[in-house]
């Protein structure tokens, strides 16, 4: 449910990482607490961002969740198919629906996040 190989953010994010590359996306607790998803606000390939701020949002019917950066860096990639299909964030959270591709400009803030243990125990479950 909640992949060992991901790093977690007490703001429900989830990375992996991959050499120098770090995949991001909203964990499945996440979606589960804002309901059916209908609009996603990501930034644009080239942006710089930084560990812990602000880099978008996600609309439900229920309300509009920011997304925060895991890791600083820059977005080399965005999935475009949630321009379209916001939905597959209640389908696939952890996998299709990933946000933000972010080149590492600090590696070692990955080992400031949770991880799949220390998550589950942080969201009680």
């Amino acid at each position: 449910m909640y992949p060992e190989n991901f790093r977690y953010t007490k703001e429900h994010e989830w990375v992996r990482v991959d050499g120098d590359t770090a995949t991001m996306g909203i964990t499945l607790h996440a979606q589960k607490e804002l309901g059916d998803i209908v609009y996603v606000d990501l930034p644009k390939t080239g942006t710089a961002v930084e560990q812990g701020k602000t880099i978008g949002s996600v609309e439900s019917v229920k309300a509009v969740s920011d997304i925060y950066s895991p890791v600083s860096g820059e977005v080399t990639a965005i999935n475009e198919t949630l321009a379209t299909a916001p939905e597959k964030l209640n389908e696939d959270p952890h996998g299709e629906a990933w946000l933000v591709k972010i080149r590492l400009g600090a590696p070692e803030e990955i080992d400031s996040l949770l991880s799949a243990a220390d998550y589950l125990s942080y969201i009680g479950e």
